[in-house]
Formats: structure tokens, sequence, C-alpha cells
């Protein structure tokens, strides 16, 4: 198992992550709500401004506040070290 750093010491395996976006647009923000409202929602931005949403396999999705970039550069990263 792989662990991807999503900021703030919060850790996430890294196979289980099917996509990182950006929380701009607007179905972005419905899938936001939608998730909130089943319980799927993790808030790892410790009050600060949403940079990233990570989508899981598990359908949940996780709020970050490291840039999408940055997450994806970890990933690739991890990737490398194989």
């Amino acid at each position: 198992m792989k662990f991807i750093n999503i900021g703030f010491g919060n850790i996430v395996i890294s196979s289980r992550i099917v996509s990182v976006i950006s929380p701009e647009s607007a179905p972005v923000k419905r899938i936001i709500k939608d998730a909130e409202e089943r319980g799927k929602l993790i808030n790892a931005t410790f009050g600060r401004r949403t940079r990233a949403v990570i989508i899981t396999d598990s359908d949940h999705i996780i709020l970050s506040a490291v840039q999408p970039e940055t997450i994806s550069a970890r990933i690739l990263e991890e990737e490398e070290d194989d």
C-alpha cells in the first residue's frame, strides 16, 4: 500500500484514488453537495480554502487544501518509486 499526503498530515491510499479535480465548476460543486448529503464527504482542509477534490473508488469525496497539481505530482512520484 502506498500513501499520498493530501495536506496537514492527512493521507490517502493512492490505489483508491480515481480522480483529483479542481472544485471550481458547477458540476463538481454538485458532486460535493451530493456527497455531503449522503455522508460520503471528508473535509481535510482544516478550515482553509478547498483547492482539490479527490474522488475515491469507494465513492467518497475528499476535500483538500493542496493544489491538484501537487497531489498529482505526489502520486506520480510514488509510482516512479515502484
